[in-house]
């Protein structure tokens, strides 16, 4: 055989790569072959759907940021311009009326498209609302890192005072504590605290169901929490062949806009080891800092690593 001749040709890149694996014993055929081309070229399929899908995404935000700009510069001209005509009209009370100066209906429509406004900027932030013909309904949309959870509705009457009509808000959000602080004087802050205060509540909710979903065999019977899911205990365990659970936890969010605890205690049961201490005050400062179901996944990484290492 001449020199040269029978080798591959540069032009298949991947001769090379897949001459390795028949040596290696993985594909003994050119079924096999084939195959794994097959594979790689699924993969880089793959790869290029998921960047498209991520450009999209950026290429999305940046619309919405625009959107949220140009509105907020329009709600701020509306807002001056009400409160110049506002002024004039106190200024020039019982005088003779300024021909050029804006009727009351024009008063009335930049209060609207002011109203209608901030609605859309709200929509972008999780709040929806739509007229009615005795006040405003509100939609409040809640979410946790992306995932879209639930959704609870507020009918406002504004006449002869905005006062709360209806709601879907759970018994245990302090609402009326929230209305009686900001309704009559910021509705803005009103609707963003109350969105706060859900939105906290959901992401709670949502670790604790993760946690027993996908880490029940770390846990000891069933996980006590409470309505509003402030309060969490449980006994657990690190991935191990141990059927003990050495480590009791009691989390307890201070805070009800946050979705992390302010309190973390941790114990170790009567008969745990007592080189187990260090390790309880390792995983206190970590509950502190990342979402529940987060801190049981880093667990079961932690020992794919050791048991993975050579």
């Amino acid at each position: 055989m001449e020199p040269g001749q029978g080798e591959l040709s540069p032009a298949f890149p991947l001769a090379g790569e897949c001459q390795e694996k028949v040596e290696e014993g993985k594909a003994y055929s050119p079924d096999g072959v084939f195959a794994y081309l097959e594979m790689l070229e699924a993969r880089a399929h793959k790869a290029a759907v998921k960047q498209e899908e991520t450009e999209q995404q950026e290429e999305k935000l940046a619309r919405l940021k625009a959107r949220v700009e140009e509105l907020r510069l329009q709600r701020d001209e509306l807002r001056a311009k009400v409160d110049l005509q506002q002024k004039r009209q106190l200024g020039k009370e019982g005088g003779v009326s300024n021909p050029a100066q804006p009727s009351a209906r024009a008063v009335l429509e930049w209060k609207i498209k002011s109203i209608k406004a901030m609605l859309e900027v709200f929509y972008l932030t999780g709040i929806s609302g739509k007229l009615t013909k005795r006040g405003v309904c509100f939609c409040i949309s809640t979410a946790y890192e992306g995932t879209y959870l639930d959704s609870y509705h507020l009918d406002l009457l504004t006449k002869p005072e905005v006062q709360i009509y209806r709601h879907s808000v759970p018994i245990f959000i302090p609402l009326q504590q929230i209305a009686k602080k900001y309704l009559q004087t910021d509705i803005r802050r009103f609707l963003s605290v109350l969105s706060d205060h859900l939105n906290a509540y959901a992401g709670r909710r949502y670790q604790a169901d993760q946690l027993q979903e996908h880490f029940s065999d770390q846990i000891e019977g069933t996980l006590q929490r409470n309505s509003l899911c402030n309060l969490l205990v449980f006994n657990y365990k690190v991935p191990s062949k141990s059927k003990t659970f050495p480590f009791n936890v009691r989390l307890l969010y201070g805070d009800l806009c946050c979705s992390l605890p302010t309190e973390v205690v941790i114990s170790c049961t009567p008969n745990a080891p007592a080189s187990l201490a260090e390790t309880a005050a390792a995983h206190s400062d970590l509950f502190r800092r990342v979402a529940l179901h987060k801190v049981f996944r880093s667990f079961s990484s932690a020992v794919g690593n050791v048991d993975g290492a050579p």
